[in-house]
């Protein structure tokens, strides 16, 4: 009953997005206020009932139901109750189900938290989003439904796909659709703007926070998925340029450049044409991203391999949005009022270098991804493009973007200085150089330009941190006065220096890895030692273990260090019972050097030993702990009640007092 009360909820939010499609759409035309107003409860009853529809497919894994053929297909009774609640999201149909919830979320949050917008403008955006929740919702009646019942259930589910049961996927999937669909957001303002004719500031600064919030869920989410695969899969890398790791990726850089568009709107109601276009082009992207994993055209760990008819359908969904959102632009942009002039050496002029080249980058990737896609699709022939092609199209437009990243800050608007600002990151660029100097010192092979591309890591890192020295006039103030600066800073500086920071870390972490790790595949027997990057390793065999729901074998490694004991390891090849497929489970032990990692392989009944993959991946920590302080440096800007609600904090000081004039 639970279910089918559920199924009846999802249909009645497919009745309610389509009231809150035309009715407020239709007011906003009329000038009807009334009309207007219905758009705040419909966005909210929808949000309710999409809530109650996943609350009932949760309810029917979380007891195995295996009537429900959704759940018979992707879930198992010996399953541990987390990937029970996330083999929900594990399944094409239960992710699309989670798709539209968020989308509905955005609606809500909007209609709730958007008193301040005008009314024809919040009217035109709710409607425009429903009408996207409208497609999908449909959608997933007509061809997707969650809720099917089978006429005689199984005893027992087949299971959830085994790579999938790690806490990591628990929640990496609701971070990454709440970063693809929260761009909707922005995608709906847009055609508001455009419907309407009008965009100004507050325009860029309410984008700008949904941006914001979308943006910090897809870097948290692309991170947990890339340690995932790290961990999980047994490879030892952490990117692949795998097609579905890119149609996260795309949306991601045209994010990011849509965010510092949104700046220069912002403050200078400048690029209005370039932001608009922006915030089109990155929720198409991410329409694309989901084209790409439920149509069946890729193969992949991470796609939904799923009946072509689905991906025709969403194509359509994809093909109407994007191109009615473009057309509409086409149409208007030439209507649309441009905003200030700028030097080209300005923080204006350093914002739209960045965006360049962001969408230059974002090209490339997509370029990459599809060509074998459209080559296969009309002549037949099947080619790969792999990590050559990217590291030799992405890396050289990110050199210029790293090295101009610490200048944007300092510029001021309209007009500034190069030199000086070159003079003021003097001390960045040493620390760059002797951090180059290390590199080299340390380290006798390796490409040659990665002691560059780490001295410009770290020239980024401690650009940053000059940025907060430079306001808080640090060495040119007194203590007293460099305390009340930084108390007094807005949070949205803190979290762009924190950001930034974050970019240096990755950027660090992504060059020690690729250029300087160390690999081994041996075979090795009980007793036998190994020494890779300063460790030696003894192989004391391996043990059979049960476990809740997988059978293993479980390997054991002493690792140890100039004599002394460092840890033990436990690399396994472990088998589920349902599905029975075998995964690789790797023995990592995480230092602040770098993670020594083993995999234990197949074993050699010639000679009783096992085939053993030994890597040493210096400073790769940096990558997530980079992206980590991105996703919190996001969490600061959206804290910051200016870039919330467009309005400086209210001053605390004490009114003054009338005094009596004297007799």
């Amino acid at each position: 009953m639970i279910v089918e009360f559920g199924h009846f909820a999802l249909v009645l939010a497919v009745v309610v997005a389509l009231f809150q499609t035309v009715v407020p759409f239709w007011g906003a035309w009329t000038n009807d206020t009334r009309l207007m107003a219905t758009a705040k409860p419909a966005a909210m009853i929808q949000f309710g009932l999409l809530c109650i529809a996943f609350a009932a497919l949760t309810y029917a894994y979380v007891v195995s139901d295996f009537s429900v053929a959704n759940v018979a297909s992707n879930s198992h009774s010996t399953k541990p109750l987390i990937y029970r609640i996330s083999g929900v999201w594990g399944n094409h149909e239960g992710s699309m189900l989670l798709w539209v919830l968020i989308l509905a979320m955005f609606g809500c949050a909007v209609a709730i938290f958007g008193n301040e917008l005008p009314q024809t403008l919040k009217a035109n955006a709710l409607s425009v989003q429903a009408s996207i929740a409208l497609a999908f919702g449909t959608f997933i009646l007509a061809t997707s439904n969650p809720f099917l019942r089978l006429e005689n259930p199984p005893l027992d589910g087949r299971g959830l796909n085994p790579i999938l049961q790690d806490p990591a996927l628990a929640f990496h999937p609701p971070f990454l659709y709440a970063g693809y669909v929260g761009f909707s957001i922005a995608f709906s303002f847009a055609v508001a703007a455009l419907i309407e004719g009008r965009i100004n500031a507050a325009w860029a600064r309410w984008v700008r926070t949904w941006t914001l919030a979308a943006w910090m869920c897809l870097t948290i989410g692309i991170a947990m998925g890339s340690w995932w695969a790290y961990y999980e899969l047994g490879w030892g890398g952490w990117w692949f340029w795998d097609p579905v790791e890119n149609a996260s990726f795309m949306p991601w850089l045209a994010g990011t450049a849509l965010l510092h568009s949104a700046v220069v709107m912002e403050k200078r109601e400048a690029l209005k044409v370039w932001t608009i276009l922006l915030a089109i082009l990155t929720f198409s992207l991410s329409l694309m991203g989901t084209f790409l994993v439920r149509s069946g055209v890729l193969t992949s760990v991470h796609a939904f391999a799923v009946d072509p008819e689905r991906g025709i359908a969403i194509l359509l969904i994809m093909t109407i949005f994007v191109g009615g959102g473009l057309a509409l632009f086409a149409l208007r942009a030439g209507e649309l009022r441009q905003g200030g002039l700028f030097a080209p050496i300005s923080r204006e002029g350093s914002l739209v270098l960045n965006n360049v080249l962001l969408t230059t980058a974002t090209a490339t990737v997509l370029v990459g991804t599809l060509y074998p896609l459209l080559l296969e699709g009309l002549t037949g022939a099947k080619i790969s493009v792999g990590p050559p092609y990217f590291n030799m199209t992405f890396i050289p437009l990110m050199v210029p973007l790293l090295i101009a990243l610490p200048f944007g800050p300092f510029l001021p608007w309209k007009r500034g200085d190069l030199q000086g600002v070159a003079q003021r990151l003097i001390t960045a660029a040493l620390i760059g150089l002797v951090a180059m100097v290390a590199t080299m010192a340390l380290s006798v092979r390796g490409p040659w330009l990665a002691p560059l591309m780490m001295a410009i890591g770290v020239y980024v890192m401690v650009g940053a941190l000059q940025e907060l020295a430079f306001r808080a006039k640090l060495g040119a103030a007194g203590r007293e006065e460099v305390l009340r600066r930084l108390w007094n800073l807005p949070r949205s500086v803190y979290g762009s220096t924190l950001a930034h920071f974050g970019v240096g870390m990755m950027v660090v972490g992504i060059v020690a890895t690729s250029a300087y790790r160390t690999e081994q595949v041996l075979v090795m027997k009980p007793g036998d030692k190994v020494e890779i990057a300063g460790y030696e390793l003894t192989f004391k065999g391996v043990a059979p273990y049960r476990g809740a729901n997988y059978r293993e074998q479980v390997g054991t490694f002493d690792v140890t260090r100039d004599g002394s004991l460092v840890t033990t390891l436990n690399p396994s090849k472990r088998v589920y019972d349902a599905p029975p497929q075998p995964t690789s489970e790797a023995g990592i032990h995480a230092s602040w050097r770098g993670d020594l990692y083993t995999v234990l392989g197949d074993a050699q009944e010639a000679d009783g030993g096992y085939t053993i993959r030994l890597y040493f991946n210096p400073l790769v920590r940096f990558i997530w702990l980079g992206a980590l302080v991105m996703f919190f440096a996001g969490g600061i800007s959206l804290s910051d009640r200016r870039l919330r609600i467009g309005a400086p904090r209210r001053s605390r000081r004490t009114p003054p007092v009338a005094v009596a004039p004297a007799e």
